[in-house]
């Protein structure tokens, strides 16, 4: 079944994108993994689920997950029976995903589709479990899904998981996929990745202070492919790494300014405009059936 197909009786849910706007590493912890600081923006583009309620308990993914990655071991499947178990809950849920954000680019398709799943699926079973205790839920699937779940923009410590809500002015972004699938694990152990960089502060990011992406350079050495969109992206602006992934970015103030340097572009370049959001569209769909409730 597609999209295109979806019978009457299903719930449609946004899961958006989101940017790193930088990335630091400031340690290793005692159980292997690093000590983060970044700041996560949500955009107002990204994949579409639809979620239906079954009565028996199951959970079916329909339609294809991510290459490689069998329908059990998909986020949304684990997020669903990970919510299912944490609540005693005895309902089942029927999935159908509209990608569009592409796999392992750093735009959280993943992370954000396993949120979508959590706070959908709580206010569709009736659990009502609350955003703090779906953000611990969602820690145990990925670092990102906390972000996605409370559904603001966040300046993040720890793994990620330590969100601290953060206003950012609007902004336009040229996006673009370079396409290939970044391997977070073993970017996490390349020898010349920078795992000590200093502690950043707010008000570093707040002035403008370019703080990076630890990332960068690693991807770019490796992957000549990346280097190529950087290069092409330096045309227009200033280009950026977004998390672990190789999807790349430039920010811009405006649409119109925006849409000029996309249409700039050399051919051959997958790129594609999104905004800013202030908070998540996942969070106005929320409310929008809450109150439809009431």
């Amino acid at each position: 079944m597609t999209a295109s197909e979806v019978p009457s009786g299903w719930t449609r849910w946004p899961a958006p994108a989101k940017l790193n706007l930088f990335l630091r590493i400031t340690g290793r912890r005692p159980d292997g993994y690093h000590e983060l600081q970044t700041v996560f923006r949500l955009l107002d583009w990204g994949d579409t689920l639809r979620l239906r309620v079954r009565a028996d308990g199951l959970v079916v993914r329909h339609g294809a997950s991510v290459a490689g990655v069998a329908e059990a071991d998909d986020l949304t499947v684990r997020a669903a029976k990970l919510l299912q178990s944490a609540a005693n809950c005895t309902q089942g849920a029927d999935i159908l995903i509209e990608k569009r954000i592409p796999a392992g680019g750093g735009f959280g398709g993943g992370s954000s589709d396993a949120a979508t799943v959590l706070v959908a699926l709580d206010a569709l079973w009736g659990l009502r479990l609350g955003n703090g205790r779906l953000a611990e839920l969602g820690l145990k699937l990925g670092a990102d899904v906390p972000v996605f779940v409370r559904g603001h923009n966040a300046w993040a410590e720890g793994v990620g998981e330590r969100l601290e809500p953060i206003d950012l002015p609007p902004a336009w972004y040229v996006l673009a996929d370079p396409g290939v699938h970044a391997p977070t694990a073993t970017l996490f152990q390349a020898p010349d990745l920078t795992r000590n960089a200093p502690p950043a502060k707010i008000s570093d990011f707040v002035s403008g202070t370019g703080l990076g992406n630890a990332f960068e350079p690693v991807l770019r050495a490796r992957e000549p492919a990346v280097e190529a969109v950087f290069a092409a992206l330096a045309q227009i602006g200033t280009p950026r790494l977004t998390g672990s992934g190789s999807g790349c970015f430039v920010e811009f103030a405006t649409r119109e300014s925006a849409e000029a340097a996309l249409a700039a572009l050399p051919p051959g370049i997958k790129a594609w405009l999104a905004a800013g959001a202030a908070r998540s569209p996942l969070l106005d769909a929320l409310e929008a059936r809450v109150g439809g409730e009431k």
